[in-house]
């Protein structure tokens, strides 16, 4: 055998023992990895959860929480009014609105949802973070009419006492208030 056919040889020996080895991680068995995966629904299962909006260090969040049946646009809000969980503001979450408990009304007509705030937007009594929360969090409540959340109308009544003109608007797909202009 020649020195050229054995060093050939010593290569594709050498090869196959590389290949043999694998790629150098070791046979291991299975590991516990928590609670199965949940958050989505059973396809044909009752949605029991009520979607609030609440604001973070990245802008407005949907945080979902389980909910016994289908909840109102007043009794989101109430929710809503309630603030984050301790386990959501680990997660830096929190709430422009207002203490307003009481104050707040929302009454929800065919792909419509009227939403009495005490004060007003703009003069430091509510601003545009807290509107787009409550807006949000109505529009996805139980609104008659079967519409998505993003086409509901909100209808804000300002401060009842200075008798104005509802505005409307829907929320907008990044979690915000979106004037509709009619």
């Amino acid at each position: 055998m020649t020195s050229r056919t054995r060093g050939v040889l010593l290569a594709a020996l050498l090869a196959v023992a590389v290949a043999a080895t694998g790629c150098g991680i070791g046979p291991s068995g299975p590991e516990r990895a928590g609670a199965p995966a949940s958050g989505i629904q059973r396809p044909g299962a009752e949605d029991r959860s009520v979607r609030l909006y609440f604001t973070g260090p990245y802008g407005i969040r949907a945080v979902t929480r389980p909910a016994e049946r289908s909840l109102t646009p007043q009794q989101a809000l109430d929710l809503l009014l309630k603030g984050p969980t301790p386990a959501e503001k680990e997660r830096g979450l929190t709430s422009e609105v207002p203490p307003m408990e009481g104050l707040l009304t929302a009454t929800a007509t065919t792909g419509a949802v009227d939403l009495v705030v005490p004060g007003a937007v703009g003069t430091g009594e509510l601003d545009v973070t807290a509107i787009s929360q409550l807006t949000c969090t109505a529009a996805h409540a139980e609104v008659p009419g079967g519409r998505a959340a993003t086409d509901v109308d909100i209808r804000i009544h300002e401060d009842l006492t200075r008798s104005r003109t509802p505005w409307t608007v829907r929320c907008g797909p990044q979690g915000d208030a979106v004037p509709v202009m009619r």
